[in-house]
């Protein structure tokens, strides 16, 4: 197995590439599915060295023929193997019937798979492919779920089984698998929504195809890289002063909210932010400057915000704890005024649902019941297809969005990214407020939306997860800020 790319594709790309492969390339369906066989197996057996007794459930596609390559060196090794067909074998064609007939050569097929799940130290998951589109019903999704029970490892070939390969939600039910190989291009599936509780351990195998059969192919998304924190902040020009970096204004904080403005504004400024002022209810005032003392705050009654000064230069968080009523509201339109960089969060985004407007500076960072607000959909509908849900808020609403959850997605007009790290653990109030913070201070610094948004959403996760070292239960946003200061100086 090789490194993880960084880019992602559609289902349909992928298969795409396994055409041009094929047809452009010269190189035989059969030799390519014995190339993903061979690497699976391989993968296997470095996981679980010990020859053991293995169950293999093969499907009715290339995916199940892929699973009897697995099979037939599985029971070549000396492995005891149990083979499961869903489909008769009689009825394959092309390349999976040539690799079910190699294997049933030397294995026979079981009748009760389940029964075999008791005695199996193993499972290959080779029953679905990347091609599924409606839900796993039936005995089917039966088998499945008893394979989740069941006390042993699984390797899915290419997408655990029941899983969608393009959007990463569980169709009916789904394979928790261990390892997950998959060949020729990653699906963009993989990598968010409910694929983070499916896919365990991604390995990819490109198959020896050339370089060739990719070229001239746009990459649905892309991976951000580990390394885009190290790559992008280096070290300060010993000349530095604070006027260099920028001021953020962070708007919010309503009655009983006081600590989502203290939380955004400390974020901004562990992000190297120059200056952050923050603009909040009066009574909120007093706590704030204690429990922070580097902020500039004020209070602010709802009329006030009419004549709030901003400068056109500073960036604007709008949004942390700022509620829905008369205060927030005025504080909302004084922030929508604003012609400079603005990062829009929380109820914010609630209120902009019912006053949309389009621009193509700003950044939003919705997680899923804001989304589904800001498109008029159910919540479901978001969860069915981050993707998709990204790509119709840009389309709507204009500018860079940060659609959060497990996988987050930022988009834009022309791009669409992914951040793997983070951890459940955030999942826990004021995590949006910091993150609102580290985006704002990132921008404020002169990243462009796009740039500050990948890397403000990567700091983010980073710090979540080494402040989720002593666990991930009980994680608070404030554990996040004091972890902030050595993610942002890699």
């Amino acid at each position: 197995m090789q490194t993880l790319p960084h880019a992602l594709y559609t289902p349909a790309q992928v298969r795409e590439l396994d055409r041009r492969a094929i047809e452009h390339e010269g190189i035989p369906g059969r030799v390519l599915m014995a190339r993903a066989g061979r690497s699976a197996w391989q993968a296997l057996q470095q996981r679980w060295p010990q020859p053991g007794r293995l169950l293999v459930l093969c499907g009715g596609g290339n995916n199940g023929g892929d699973g009897y390559v697995i099979a037939r060196r599985a029971a070549e090794a000396g492995w005891s193997v149990d083979l499961w067909a869903l489909t008769d074998p009689s009825r394959l064609e092309g390349d999976a019937r040539r690799a079910a007939e190699a294997a049933l050569a030397i294995l026979t097929p079981i009748d009760d798979p389940q029964q075999a799940l008791a005695a199996a130290d193993g499972v290959v998951d080779a029953l679905l492919g990347t091609g599924l589109d409606r839900p796993v019903t039936g005995r089917l999704a039966t088998l499945i779920d008893a394979v989740n029970a069941a006390e042993c490892p699984v390797l899915s070939v290419d997408v655990p089984s029941g899983l969608h390969a393009a959007s990463g939600r569980v169709l009916g039910t789904a394979v928790r698998a261990a390892v997950t190989a998959t060949f020729i291009g990653l699906k963009q599936g993989l990598f968010t929504g409910d694929a983070a509780d499916h896919v365990g351990e991604i390995l990819f195998d490109d198959l020896g195809v050339p370089d060739a059969v990719h070229a001239g192919m746009t990459p649905a998304a892309w991976r951000l890289p580990a390394a885009a924190l190290a790559d992008a902040l280096g070290r300060r020009p010993r000349t530095a002063h604070k006027g260099a970096f920028g001021h953020v204004r962070v708007l919010g904080g309503d009655h009983g909210m006081g600590g989502a403005v203290r939380m955004a504004g400390e974020a901004a400024a562990r992000s190297g932010a120059g200056r952050v002022s923050v603009l909040t209810r009066s009574a909120h005032v007093g706590a704030v400057l204690a429990a922070r003392p580097e902020l500039m705050v004020a209070g602010m009654a709802a009329a006030g915000f009419a004549e709030a000064v901003i400068a056109e230069s500073d960036t604007v968080a709008l949004g942390p704890g700022l509620g829905q009523a008369e205060w927030g509201r005025c504080a909302f339109d004084r922030g929508m005024q604003h012609a400079g960089a603005l990062v829009v969060d929380a109820d914010a985004l609630n209120l902009l649902a019912g006053q949309p407007r389009h621009r193509d500076d700003w950044i939003l960072t919705p997680h899923p019941g804001e989304a589904a607000r800001l498109l008029g959909i159910d919540i479901q509908a978001v969860l069915d297809d981050r993707w998709a849900t990204a790509d119709a808020l840009v389309e709507r609403y204009g500018g860079v969005v940060v659609l959060k959850g497990a996988g987050t997605l930022i988009a834009d007009r022309h791009r669409r990214r992914v951040v793997g790290e983070g951890n459940p653990g955030m999942a826990s109030g004021g995590m949006g407020d910091v993150l609102t913070g580290v985006i704002a201070g990132l921008r404020a610094q002169g990243w462009a939306p796009f740039e500050a948004a990948c890397l403000g959403v990567q700091a983010h996760a980073r710090a979540a997860d080494r402040a989720a070292g002593g666990g991930e239960r009980g994680l608070l946003a404030g554990d996040v800020l004091a972890q902030l200061r050595g993610v942002i100086n890699p």
